[in-house]
């Protein structure tokens, strides 16, 4: 019955988002393309072959992710680097984190990202009494400081940043010390710091996140936008396809801002319900995953859902100012072509 709640749950969410990725886009669409339905018929095609896929890797046993974890991390570690590499990797928004394939873009920090919770979940599985000592989690905590290493070289702190916590939270549950993580928090806030300090870009968008008005037309613009999108949405939002921003003042509203769209027409309800429907199908599933008897299959049930609740909760919160920009998208919803 829970599997058949999470299909639901996951179906209404996809369902929503194709919804706002035509409303977001139709506009920017018919400038750009000359066709007003060019990114949801996109949208709804990778949709069809999402759903189809998500039935075919059901009927997988999942531990054969456990048996070849390392052949998937290696790959992908491969993916990284070659990203990396002018003509090979294509640049957007400032970061080389792309491979061009022609009708559609993949972004190998994505597929790195659950390649690295497979291999957690199998590491962590196949040493959990031993991740008493730090010792034992060593060699764990190299793979996932090279990994965000690679993802920071693009640079695409938003990815690394989700990557981690989700790594985090699988430790959390885990016989991984307190104090451990204690130690490790302070060595990631320096990092951060050092990170924000060494990037003039980065520092620029959290002078834009203390206040964004400082600099209206640059860095503050964005959230500006998606503030002003917000704001006329009230209550009850202005109804579906009648977003004013969504012409051509919030920058490509149907990818990390499609959230703005949303709230300007549904309003504060319409948002109480998709935060609510996230917020159950995270709570479903991680309660789900502590009931899992094999190990393997919880901490991955752990760190799949970890990621798409704490990207959930990044973009979110972005969009309405809580956090400064990060580039993150919103799963399920967002135009991602």
């Amino acid at each position: 019955m829970k599997s058949k709640r999470v299909v639901i749950l996951v179906m209404t969410i996809v369902f929503i988002g194709l919804m706002m990725v035509y409303s977001a886009s139709n506009i920017w669409a018919g400038y750009k393309f000359n066709d007003s339905l060019y990114y949801i018929k996109r949208q709804a095609l990778f949709a069809i072959i999402g759903i189809i896929a998500m039935f075919i890797f059901s009927k997988i046993d999942y531990h054969l992710y456990q048996k070849n974890a390392n052949k998937i991390l290696i790959f992908c570690f491969i993916l990284m680097i070659l990203v990396l590499i002018p003509g090979i990797g294509s640049v957007r928004g400032g970061s080389r984190s792309w491979f061009n394939l022609g009708i559609i873009s993949l972004q190998p920090s994505e597929l790195f990202k659950i390649a690295i919770i497979i291999y957690s979940a199998s590491y962590v599985s196949n040493h959990y009494h031993e991740l008493k000592k730090l010792k034992a989690s060593i060699k764990l905590l190299i793979v996932l400081s090279l990994g965000f290493g690679l993802i920071m070289l693009q640079p695409d702190f938003g990815s690394g940043f989700v990557m981690v916590c989700s790594i985090i939270v699988m430790l959390i549950v885990s016989p991984f010390p307190f104090k451990y993580f204690i130690m490790l928090g302070i060595l990631g806030v320096i990092g951060i710091v050092l990170m924000i300090i060494s990037a003039p870009y980065r520092l620029a968008r959290i002078v834009a996140f203390l206040n964004p008005f400082a600099d209206p037309l640059g860095s503050g613009f964005q959230i500006i936008q998606s503030l002003y999108a917000i704001a006329p949405g009230g209550i009850l939002g202005v109804g579906f396809n009648n977003s004013v921003q969504k012409h051509f003042y919030l920058p490509e509203p149907q990818t990390d801002f499609i959230f703005a769209i949303y709230l300007e027409e549904f309003g504060l309800i319409g948002g109480i319900f998709l935060v609510g429907l996230y917020g159950y199908l995270f709570i479903t599933v991680f309660n789900q995953a502590m009931k899992v008897k094999d190990l393997f299959g919880s901490f991955l049930m752990i760190g799949i859902i970890s990621m798409i609740g704490i990207q959930t909760l990044i973009n979110l919160g972005v969009v309405v100012g809580l956090f400064p920009v990060t580039g993150v998208t919103l799963y399920l919803r967002n135009n991602f072509i």
